[in-house]
């Protein structure tokens, strides 16, 4: 008779790991060779390092997980700027910065110019300023393997472009602080889009609107006809994917209210758009806790 696993071991395996957030792993990686080089321990090269180890400090995040510093002077002056995704809690964005500011000059090492892309932030300095510049190069795209069914496409596409274009508006409208939009919209056979847009919000409303117009336009070449695709930019991002990808939770929970002066005009939205989903993580929890008793039970 095969021996039973005493009901306390699997409660503590899955406490440990519902308990234990997983590490981010790293997107994707630029190393702009053609901004050129700096010289190991050279004055660039200490100012890079000052700016790096004191780029997480609080007073440089503008309370919404968008992180601006320069430091130095004349052609040794570094600038950098961190961006974390409008659906990241605080404490994971600030591990997530922190994380960045180690390895990206790991893997491009000598580059005067670089950028990295996490599942939850971005992080990214110049020898130029970055500040309020928005750039559309260089970018990352990735796209579901899945496609839509062949039946559907079509309108499934219609669907998925007039959302994006809300989420655009929506983000481009949000002000200084944060420009971030999360939705969903309900296509053919019941299933359900789901799409993120962001820009920096150091960009003008028109720069944010532009930046992710070129953004979309990469749907024809990368995504056409796939369940899901996201476009990694320097200054704003985009992802669609048919299944909920993003923490809408922490959406509701971050959507910062800001001031009476800067509120956007409200605008009519199409009656298929769902701003969150709830879905919560204790729910998850608890379903992964379930799971951990039955599996318990079993053996």
């Amino acid at each position: 008779m095969a021996k039973k696993t005493p009901l306390a071991f699997p409660l503590l395996l899955c406490s440990i790991l519902i308990l234990v957030p997983q590490k981010a792993t790293t997107q994707s990686v630029e190393c702009v060779k053609e901004k050129g080089n700096y010289t190991l321990n050279s004055t660039y090269h200490d100012n890079l390092n000052h700016l790096l180890s004191n780029l997480p400090n609080p007073e440089n995040n503008n309370g919404f997980g968008f992180y601006n510093l320069s430091y130095g002077n004349s052609s040794n002056q570094v600038y950098a700027i961190g961006l974390c995704n409008g659906d990241t809690l605080p404490d994971v964005c600030l591990k997530c910065i922190n994380d960045s500011t180690y390895i990206l000059p790991q893997r491009c090492p000598n580059q005067k110019e670089t950028l990295l892309w996490y599942d939850d932030c971005m992080l990214r300095y110049s020898n130029c300023s970055l500040f309020g510049v928005m750039e559309t190069k260089p970018n990352i795209i990735y796209h579901n393997t899945e496609d839509v069914p062949s039946d559907i496409v079509v309108e499934f596409f219609q669907i998925l472009n007039g959302l994006l274009e809300h989420l655009k508006r929506r983000a481009a409208a949000g002000g200084s602080f944060r420009k971030f939009a999360a939705a969903n919209a309900t296509a053919p056979r019941f299933r359900t889009i789901y799409g993120l847009v962001q820009c920096t919000p150091d960009l003008s409303q028109e720069d944010c609107n532009n930046c992710l117009e070129v953004a979309f336009e990469k749907i024809p070449g990368c995504c056409d006809g796939k369940k899901g695709g996201q476009v990694l930019g320097t200054n704003c991002r985009f992802r669609y994917e048919d299944y909920l990808f993003y923490n809408s939770t922490a959406v509701e929970i971050l959507t910062p209210s800001l001031p009476p002066s800067q509120q956007p005009t409200p605008s009519p939205s199409p009656p298929f758009y769902s701003g969150v989903v709830r879905v919560t993580h204790q729910l998850e929890q608890l379903l992964l806790l379930l799971l951990c008793l039955l599996w318990g039970l079993w053996v």
